[in-house]
C-alpha cells in the first residue's frame, strides 16, 4: 500500500528526482522522460475512459491505467548488479502475462471490426477522438522507452507492453466509432 502524507518534498528543487532504489537522476534524463511519457499516456487514457463511462471499454482502459503505473514503477527501478528483471516482493516488474492480456483484448476487439480498406483519420466520435489522442501519446511513450533502452537496461516485458498498447487503443477507437462504421477514411491526395 502506498501512503502519501505530503505531496511536496522540495527534494527536486535542484533539478533531480528520486528513483525507487534511492538514487537520483536529473529530471531531463532519458529514464525520467520515459516515466513522464508513460504518465502522460496514462492521463490521456483516463480522459478517453471518462468519455466511455459505463462502457466495457472503460473497464479495459482502467485496467491499462493500473498496468501503466506498474510500468512506471518498473522503469523507476534501476537494474542492480547481478539482477535480472524478475519481479519480487520488493521489486515491481512488468511480466509477460500483462502483454498477453493486451493481445487478447486486441484480438477480441478486432474480431468485432470489419477489415480496414483505408487508413483512417484520428477522429469520428468524441470517444474515438480521445482514444486516438491516447494512442498517439502511447506511441510517443514507446519512443521514450526505446530511447531510455539506448542508455540503460529496460525490462523486455515493459518494452513489449508499451509496444502493444497503441494497437489496443487503435482498435478501441474503431469500436468507439460504431464498430468502425463511423471511421473517417483517409483519401490520398484528396485536396490537391
Amino acid at each position: 500500500m502506498v501512503r502519501l502524507n505530503k505531496i511536496y518534498t522540495r527534494t527536486g528543487d535542484d533539478g533531480t528526482t528520486g528513483l525507487v532504489d534511492g538514487s537520483r537522476l536529473p529530471k531531463h534524463h532519458a529514464r525520467m522522460e520515459a516515466i513522464g511519457a508513460i504518465d502522460e499516456a496514462n492521463s490521456a487514457i483516463g480522459l478517453a475512459a471518462a468519455a466511455l463511462s459505463g462502457d466495457r471499454m472503460a473497464e479495459v482502459l482502467h485496467r491499462v491505467q493500473n498496468d501503466l503505473f506498474d510500468l512506471g514503477a518498473d522503469l523507476a527501478t534501476p537494474l542492480a548488479d547481478g539482477e535480472d528483471f524478475a519481479p519480487s516482493e520488493m521489486v515491481l516488474r512488468m511480466v509477460g502475462s500483462q502483454t498477453a492480456w493486451l493481445e487478447s483484448a486486441i484480438d477480441d476487439a478486432t474480431a468485432k471490426l470489419e477489415p480496414l480498406t483505408s487508413f483512417i483519420l484520428p477522429g469520428g466520435s468524441e470517444a474515438a477522438a480521445r482514444l486516438h489522442v491516447a494512442r498517439a501519446s502511447a506511441r510517443r511513450a514507446e519512443r521514450s522507452v526505446v530511447a531510455m533502452a539506448g542508455q540503460v537496461p529496460v525490462n523486455p516485458a515493459a518494452s513489449a507492453y508499451i509496444n502493444r498498447l497503441s494497437d489496443l487503443l487503435f482498435v478501441l477507437a474503431r469500436l468507439a466509432n460504431d464498430g468502425g462504421r463511423a471511421d473517417v477514411l483517409w483519401v490520398p491526395a484528396a485536396n490537391r
